[in-house]
């Protein structure tokens, strides 16, 4: 099951990149990474961080014993019970994170820069969560660290979490300078993570 959920962890990497690829070369800026400054910056340092933890911190721990045998928490394959709920996990978190970023259509961008924020999206899944593509990865990456525990795995979905939190406060500040009260009432309304949406005030 461990690597089952790694699996999951694979392809959203190839499918994301693809995917981002593809529209970048529409001409469109998405890649904003690169001019993010300040907490914005280390936001970006810090998901990266957390993807390379949770990609190479199985695959170095399963071929160096050293890092395995003084590991506590690693297992290379865990309680079943831990092992299909992590998989399952993984699964969902990719799907939900690649529909969502598929919903998001030309306004997908990776990373915040003010005046790049593409048109404002709220229906499908960003009717229920003002970030989906946040919380699809958030999932995937704590299924890996429930599906093949390791003191790397469980560091990365905590690190992506406070990367997430700091660029989130970045594109809300964005979008509501972009979109003005058309994003104020959908911040009134959908939650930022998950929840029914609530009725116009």
């Amino acid at each position: 099951m461990g690597w089952a959920a790694f699996a999951a962890l694979s392809i959203y990497i190839v499918l994301f990149f693809t995917a981002t690829l593809r529209l970048s070369q529409t001409g469109q800026r998405i890649w904003l990474f690169g001019a993010a400054q300040g907490t914005d910056r280390l936001a970006a340092i810090g998901f990266r961080g957390a993807f390379v933890l949770a990609f190479l911190g199985p695959l170095l721990w399963q071929s160096i014993p050293w890092l395995h045998k003084n590991d506590p928490l690693w297992s290379e394959f865990g309680t079943l019970p831990t092992g299909v709920t992590g998989a399952i996990m993984a699964w969902l978190g990719m799907s939900l994170a690649l529909a969502a970023q598929s919903g998001m259509g030309r306004s997908w961008r990776v990373g915040v820069v003010s005046g790049q924020s593409g048109d404002l999206v709220t229906g499908g899944l960003f009717a229920i969560s003002r970030n989906p593509v946040f919380l699809g990865q958030a999932l995937l990456l704590t299924g890996i660290a429930f599906a093949l525990p390791a003191l790397a795995t469980a560091a990365a979905p905590m690190l992506f979490l406070w990367s997430a939190r700091n660029q989130i406060r970045s594109e809300e500040a964005v979008l509501l300078a972009a979109h003005g009260e058309s994003y104020a009432r959908y911040m009134r309304e959908v939650p930022r993570w998950i929840g029914p949406r609530k009725a116009a005030a």
